[in-house]
């Protein structure tokens, strides 16, 4: 008798392939799950290897249309960034592929679920609070934190030992001394040998990016146009035309991809507290984050964009990279995009050049905030320079009484 159906978030490596062998000698049911979010993978392979050790069934599904319109559009309405570097790659790829295994478990009649992170990251943290949030009584296995699971396999060594006990293919490729992670946003790498903070990666790591020396020696020209802050339509300079959004994402990925835009090498601090090395390479967000910053300059009020960056950017960035999709502040905050975005609309002339993306001009037919004729040196109609001579005597009331009061201090603001 099954001691539970399990559904297990797997990918077909050496550590998934573990546990579900693990599980089923256990005695439980196992269906497995694996989302394709736009990582380069043989999705056949990866069933057929499932089904050969014993998984009841092996369920794929497609949500590259729902990550990219629901979280990756989402993250350039709101310039979506963590510690002023990193534009949350594998975090935004967390909360469809969680909703997606919750949903699977139900159709499966699955009790328990289960993932293969490590007890030291942030994605066991991320899963497992969607979980609970989508399917609240559900039961969850970590077999990385079950301590007869973690004194059983202690390293590479034990589950290799246990792969050829258990007839486990092992891939016959050399593993690559860092771990990745692959989606449609990026590729991350981390552990191994760029846990040194010192260690320069190395030039075959990069996957989604070549290397800025070996790009074009000449520049590439395109444009994207936005609708409500929402990348509507790339034209090229070749005259290739993409509406369709998932398309549309994929191209701004390959003129970064072919141009070596989007990389970064950082250190940050992980929700669960420890700080972490990473490398990633984000081509097409890199490139639509830029644009929409600039856009934004042309078309969104001056004091709407102060609390959207101060605030909801902000808040969002973190809320996703520490697994609280799904809570109501980040529902509260989505809708404070939503309505600040309404009217973020034109276009914006880029250019890409070995590793770096450049705005060559913006404009918009609907939204324009921008007055070529108030912001003139040579024209005074619309603006009488007279007028900010009140406007500095407002300003300067409270700071001439702070100025005051350090005098009387004895600590003249004109002392260093």
């Amino acid at each position: 008798m099954s001691k539970g159906r399990v559904c297990l978030a797997y990918s077909g490596g050496l550590d998934t392939s573990t546990i579900l062998k693990w599980f089923i000698l256990e005695g439980y049911t196992v269906v497995c799950f694996l989302a394709d979010v736009g990582q380069e993978e043989d999705f056949a392979a990866v069933e057929k290897k499932a089904l050969a050790l014993g998984a009841e069934k092996m369920v794929i599904e497609n949500l590259q249309k729902e990550f990219v319109e629901q979280l990756i559009f989402r993250a350039i309405q709101c310039n979506a960034i963590y510690e002023d570097r990193y534009l949350l790659g594998t975090s935004l790829a967390r909360p469809v592929i969680a909703r997606a295994q919750v949903r699977v478990a139900q159709e499966h009649n699955c009790d328990i679920l289960s993932h293969g992170c490590t007890g030291k990251g942030n994605d066991q943290v991320r899963f497992e609070l969607a979980f609970k949030a989508l399917a609240p009584t559900i039961k969850i296995i970590a077999p990385w934190r079950e301590p007869e699971f973690i004194q059983r396999f202690q390293g590479r060594n034990d589950l290799l030992k246990f792969a050829a006990e258990n007839n486990i293919p092992v891939s016959s490729t050399p593993k690559a001394p860092w771990s990745m992670d692959d989606n449609m946003v990026h590729c991350s790498y981390e552990a191994g040998i760029l846990e040194d903070p010192d260690h320069s990666p190395p030039k075959k790591l990069w996957t989604r990016t070549v290397d800025p020396l070996d790009a074009p020696d000449k520049p590439y020209h395109f444009t994207v146009h936005f609708d409500k802050g929402i990348p509507v339509k790339v034209v090229t300079e070749d005259k290739k035309e993409v509406t369709e959004s998932v398309e549309l994402f994929k191209l701004l990925n390959k003129i970064g991809h072919d141009n070596g835009v989007g990389r970064i090498d950082i250190v940050e601090n992980r929700f669960i507290g420890l700080k972490s090395r990473g490398c990633y390479d984000t081509p097409g967000l890199t490139i639509a984050r830029l644009a929409h910053v600039d856009l934004e300059g042309l078309v969104l009020d001056s004091k709407v964009r102060e609390l959207r960056d101060q605030f909801c950017t902000l808040s969002w960035s973190r809320q996703l990279y520490n697994g609280m999709y799904f809570s109501p502040e980040r529902e509260f905050i989505d809708n404070s995009i939503v309505f600040s975005q309404q009217n973020v609309n034109g276009k914006v002339r880029m250019m890409v050049y070995k590793g770096s993306a450049y705005v060559l001009g913006r404009s918009s037919e609907s939204s324009n905030l921008y007055s070529m004729e108030d912001a003139s040196m040579d024209s005074l109609e619309t603006f009488s320079p007279l007028d900010t001579t009140g406007f500095i005597a407002i300003e300067a009331i409270r700071l001439k009484k702070y100025g005051q009061a350090k005098i009387a201090e004895g600590k003249p603001l004109t002392k260093a």
